[in-house]
């Protein structure tokens, strides 16, 4: 389960963040987390609360905001939103020359909490 050593660099990011911004206590923090991560949303919750016992973002909310797949299409020369991650090809003309544009974050976007 690697979104356990992922919850354990997020806790240390965020902890290290609150320190510097003079936060006694984190309340809630919020994550971006692409389609294409690789990381399951629910075991990444789980291993969030065990790694943030004994610290300042015990008690914490994980707020995850998940990132569609977005692809760039070179025959369009435009960005789409892929409907299936299992077909990696336009939606608008089928072509499967599309770049991965956004949906692999794991991305910290900001932290809420006490000082």
């Amino acid at each position: 389960m690697h979104e356990l050593s992922i919850a354990v660099n997020l806790v240390e990011i965020a902890d290290l963040a609150a320190s510097n911004a003079g936060l006694t206590h984190v309340t809630t923090v919020h994550l971006r987390l692409g389609q294409l991560s690789g990381v399951v949303a629910d075991a990444l919750l789980f291993g969030y609360d065990l790694t943030t016992q004994g610290t300042r973002l015990e008690g914490s909310h994980l707020e995850i905001q998940e990132v569609p797949v977005i692809v760039f299409c070179s025959q369009c020369q435009a960005d789409y939103p892929l409907p299936d991650i299992q077909l990696f090809r336009c939606p608008a003309c089928g072509d499967s020359s599309v770049f991965v544009t956004a949906g692999k974050e794991i991305e910290l976007v900001s932290i809420e909490g006490e000082e």
